[in-house]
């Protein structure tokens, strides 16, 4: 079968161009070949394997293109890598790489395409089309991943155990494979990868997240997160989350499975978003409900204060897997801290107990309503629909409360300078405590957010302190 269609951008007219005058063969192969045969649009990435070095055909091609690009070389690992238009075009020598048993940085020497063919990753990962004149648009498939991509199959095209020890990063890709394309992953490579798993420990953890977060972009991660969890893999970089794993029973009572509980969840909030770090506070909401589940004979099972515990752990997780400690980790901290808020405002919606939400939440209140939605995972149909109406409630109030008492991010109305001015006060505590008071007689309802009000609250409120306007 031929794939000329594949190739009809003029980039590979002129790599092939310069592959005849260098006098080598040329082939695209990995990604871009795969997500063609899918049908999963245009790729923004195009890899280039060279019998020869495509470190000179890389520069070659810069040469025949009418910008002359910049070539990226990196002679470490023999590759060099350009910019076309929108596209990133990386070339590579076909090589041959042998590993040790404590890095998955190979050591390479010059090989055939078999040879290169024989060292990808998965079957569906190993297919080529010819960019030579003779042969252009020819598909060379050695281990049948065009069957594999029509069976949805993820296989690795040389022994599993020898290609995930390897490189047991492959480990991890071959999951996130499964969950972006919804394939299957072989029971043979599967086994493999349990079998395996320990040789995760190698591979950097900015490498594993890099991966995680491809799976957590997914529109259905559970998938993934469950061959990560029966693969022995999760718990290695992820065990707040395996905690959470398991039934217990204790006189008849039962608690969920917050750690498949947790798992809808995600796919709940991945219908309605596509930002990572509020899936990610979907995923960490309740990492607190492990160390603090207790029983009681009276109540049954319990979780006291797991919201703020959580949040407290989301720090010390950001910091292990080396993720931003910024405000994206500031921000999923809140989420879980607030993420029990509307759950319990929606049995009883008061205008202070709205205000107060939409005080502490901010420009993130939506975000958080769209996360406490996301936590209802109840199969009862009736219990399902009165959740969500008793959320609309909440969503009702919190739009009507913001549009009179405009208390999102409020500052309050009288400044510390002002009180210090009004009673002539140098710092001192009862500044700070009449400032609270104000917000809190906000917040309350018992003054509207307005500076006049706000200044005649500060006048009672001073003089209750034993202060006096001068």
């Amino acid at each position: 079968m031929n794939y000329s269609k594949a190739v009809s951008n003029p980039i590979f007219e002129i790599i092939s161009q310069a592959s005849e005058e260098l006098n080598i063969s040329s082939y695209v192969i990995g990604g871009y070949v795969r997500d063609f045969i899918l049908g999963r649009g245009t790729a923004k990435d195009i890899d280039i394997v060279a019998i020869g070095s495509g470190i000179e055909l890389a520069q070659k091609v810069a040469q025949l293109l009418p910008h002359q690009p910049n070539v990226q070389v990196f002679k470490t690992y023999g590759t060099a890598m350009l910019r076309y238009e929108d596209i990133e075009v990386e070339f590579v020598g076909a090589r041959k790489e042998s590993y040790s048993t404590d890095s998955r940085n190979p050591t390479v020497e010059n090989g055939t395409l078999e040879d290169d063919q024989n060292r990808r990753d998965f079957t569906i990962n190993a297919l080529a089309i010819s960019l030579n004149k003779n042969s252009w648009g020819e598909l060379l498939d050695p281990f049948n991943g065009l069957s594999d991509i029509e069976h949805k199959i993820i296989r690795t095209p040389l022994d599993p155990a020898i290609t995930y020890s390897d490189d047991p990063l492959r480990m991890m890709r071959a999951i996130r494979f499964a969950t972006q394309l919804g394939f299957k992953i072989e029971s043979k490579s599967l086994n493999a990868i349990a079998e395996n798993s320990g040789r995760l420990k190698i591979i950097t953890i900015e490498r594993i997240i890099d991966e995680l977060h491809k799976i957590i972009a997914t529109p259905k991660s559970s998938i993934g997160f469950i061959l990560l969890h029966n693969a022995n893999l999760l718990h290695q970089f992820l065990p707040e989350l395996t905690a959470l794993q398991g039934v217990e029973e204790v006189e008849g009572q039962r608690h969920k499975d917050n750690f498949y509980h947790t798992l809808e969840v995600v796919d709940n909030i991945s219908q309605n978003t596509d930002d990572l770090w509020l899936r990610w506070a979907a995923l960490l909401h309740d990492i607190g409900k492990a160390p603090t589940k207790k029983f009681h004979k009276k109540i049954g099972w319990t979780f006291h204060g797991h919201e703020f515990v959580g949040s407290k752990m989301v720090y010390k997780l950001f910091r292990r897997l080396k993720m931003p400690l910024n405000d994206k980790m500031k921000f999923v901290q809140k989420m879980v801290l607030l993420s029990s808020r509307p759950i319990v405002l929606a049995t009883e919606v008061t205008d202070s107990a709205v205000r107060r939400l939409v005080f502490d939440a901010g420009d993130d209140i939506d975000s958080l309503m769209t996360l406490c939605e996301a936590d209802i995972t109840t199969k009862n149909p009736r219990k399902f629909k009165k959740y969500h109406q008793n959320f609309d409630l909440v969503r009702s109030k919190i739009k009507e409360v913001e549009e009179r008492d405009h208390v999102r991010n409020f500052q309050p109305p009288i400044s510390g300078e002002l009180i210090m001015k009004t009673f002539n006060l140098k710092p001192c505590r009862e500044i700070g405590q009449i400032k609270d008071a104000i917000k809190e007689a906000i917040l309350d309802g018992v003054i509207a957010n307005d500076y006049d009000e706000a200044y005649q609250f500060m006048i009672v409120r001073a003089e209750k302190l034993g202060l006096k306007k001068v």
